[in-house]
């Protein structure tokens, strides 16, 4: 092959890849590693999310990952749980790392099929502020782009983003396309993500991971430009004060 016919076969490929559309560097993500193992361990699920964190680090974004198990979250789906018989409760400071965040990913590896223990608690208690409003009068968490991470050995990848991303969008995040990204080996005992190098060489992994990366980077970027989502019809103080929002009348019909 000479010279000219390499350079058009090159062409053709990604040699020069286009710009990204806008700017990211003012956007904060936080990544919330639900391991059962604390900080000092070695996590197959930090493995992954070095992807995705990686990807969102090359454009300036702000990223923190944290590990909830290194934290006392209490038991409860209240604010703070030390008004409620615990006597310590590190979900407060914990949750407003999570409201100065325009980008939450809940990871978690698989136990049973399921998200952990960890990843539940962290659910029960971003639920405990669902109900509190924001300066527009919307649901506290409206504004921001939430997507999940999820690492095993057994099956059950979609079953648990399932799951996470559900429960992310119904107290308020804004969920963008492929919002989710994962690794499993072969059924049952077996190398987990990273283990000799297993599945950094999996396409599948690697690019959900990466898209989910740049999506979730293009919805913050549109909702914080955009002042969040549009408010109305979804204040809910304005609906306690009679207000309708052209909902008919069901006795109407």
């Amino acid at each position: 092959m000479n010279t000219d016919t390499k350079q058009g076969a090159q062409d053709t490929g990604c040699v020069r890849e286009p710009p990204p559309p806008a700017r990211y560097d003012d956007l904060q993500a936080l990544f919330l590693n639900c391991t059962l193992k604390r900080s000092g361990e070695e996590s197959h699920t930090e493995r992954l999310i070095h992807v995705a964190a990686g990807v969102m680090r090359a454009q300036s974004v702000q990223v923190e990952v944290l590990r909830p198990v290194d934290l006392e979250l209490a038991p409860g789906v209240q604010p703070d749980m030390t008004g409620h018989g615990f006597a310590r409760d590190d979900w407060p400071e914990l949750s407003n790392k999570v409201l100065a965040a325009d980008i939450l990913v809940l990871c978690t590896p698989i136990w049973l099929g399921e998200e952990s223990s960890v990843c539940r608690r962290v659910i029960e208690r971003l639920y405990s502020r669902s109900g509190e409003l924001n300066a527009a009068g919307q649901y506290i968490y409206y504004g921001r782009a939430g997507g999940c991470l999820v690492t095993g050995n057994e099956d059950g990848i979609k079953h648990c983003a399932m799951s996470l991303l559900y429960a992310l969008q119904h107290i308020g995040y804004a969920i963008p396309p492929q919002a989710d990204a994962g690794w499993i080996g072969e059924a049952g005992p077996g190398p987990s993500y990273g283990d000799d190098g297993a599945g950094y060489d999996n396409d599948f992994t690697q690019r959900n991971a990466t898209f989910m990366a740049w999506n979730l980077m293009h919805l913050a970027r549109w909702l914080k430009d955009a002042g969040g989502i549009p408010a109305h019809g979804n204040q809910r103080d304005r609906w306690d004060a009679g207000c309708r929002f052209g909902h008919p009348d069901p006795a109407q019909r």
